[in-house]
């Protein structure tokens, strides 16, 4: 407990920093589920592919921390870009393979869990076999910085020193942490009002309160399906550029224990709410540090999933509980 007194500004900091990654990641479970009433256990992967994508932009760029300001943004945009492309791009694959064949059979829920599964594994997979897949295609010398060592950790170029911005109770908060939970909190209002005030983000709530009165009144409830992956993939993406600057490496398996955890903070704001997903975020980064700073770190993850059981036994819609398709227009 003393440890938490004496740096409780630290914790909450660090806390809220991986809170928002977890609530990024969090909004592709949530929209999905919104919509299809869907557990996409493959977001994880969606994620992954996403921080190898912004890791391989920056060894392709040349990105090093001695870089000057100018740089330093392009360099951060680019593995914005190539992030959200990536993980963009995979969730809409993931879609219409996994799920869509699914779908038009009217196959029940469980079948599709157990493909949500399977794509996770194969995706997985795929990424920590990388280096004998380039072996089989004769690519293994070529793309060598890209795929050697492929079940290992796989560092970010440093291209962001961090530094001290001002102190907080005697801990310096620094520039990439601001960023990080700033940045998580502007996209959450940015798709929020996507969903609020746009065409397609009317087009989405509509299906997800009621799919054939929305296919009577003309919506395309395949099109609004797409653009749900696209945007929680493209979310996740974000989360995987802001994960890298903080902690600095992935790994082929990254997204599974992100994955569960972001599943979790989903669950705690309110599975099928946006703003829900975002408080659960912050919330379980919040008591993970906290209670590691209790009871040891090695609890930490006991501490995460104790916290989600305590809130579903006395609130099981969760902390907001509103579903996506009665939010507020």
């Amino acid at each position: 407990m003393q440890f938490l007194i004496d740096n409780f500004a630290a914790l909450t900091i660090t806390g809220l920093a991986i809170g928002a990654v977890y609530a990024l990641i969090a909004l592709g479970y949530t929209f999905v589920y919104g919509v299809l009433r869907l557990i996409n256990f493959a977001h994880s992967e969606v994620f992954m592919y996403g921080s190898f994508a912004a890791v391989w932009v920056v060894m392709i760029l040349g990105g090093n921390v001695s870089g000057s300001t100018g740089q330093v943004i392009f360099w951060v945009a680019m593995m914005f870009v190539a992030a959200m492309l990536m993980s963009g791009f995979v969730a809409v694959v993931i879609e219409r393979v996994a799920y869509r064949p699914l779908r038009k059979r009217n196959a029940p829920p469980l079948i599709a869990l157990i493909s949500a599964i399977g794509a996770s594994f194969v995706l997985s997979e795929a990424m920590g076999l990388r280096e004998k897949i380039a072996r089989w295609f004769g690519l293994d010398d070529t793309l060598r910085d890209y795929v050697s060592n492929s079940r290992n950790n796989v560092p970010l170029p440093t291209i962001i020193k961090p530094q001290g911005v001002f102190n907080l109770f005697g801990y310096e908060v620094t520039n990439v942490d601001i960023f990080v939970i700033v940045g998580a909190i502007a996209m959450m209002i940015v798709l929020d009002q996507f969903v609020s005030r746009s065409r397609l983000g009317r087009g989405i709530r509509a299906v997800a309160m009621d799919p054939e009165a929305a296919a009577l009144m003309g919506v395309n409830r395949d099109r609004v399906i797409r653009v749900t992956f696209l945007v929680g993939g493209v979310m996740a993406g974000a989360a995987a550029v802001f994960y890298l600057l903080k902690i600095g490496i992935t790994r082929y398996d990254v997204g599974f224990i992100l994955g569960v955890k972001a599943f979790t903070a989903a669950v705690l704001g309110g599975i099928g709410n946006l703003r829900g997903a975002l408080l659960g975020g912050f919330v379980l980064g919040l008591a993970e540090n906290y209670g590691s700073a209790i009871v040891g770190t090695q609890w930490k993850d006991v501490v995460s999933f104790l916290l989600l059981i305590v809130i579903l036994l006395f609130r099981p819609t969760g902390l907001l509980g509103e579903s996506l398709g009665k939010a507020r227009a």
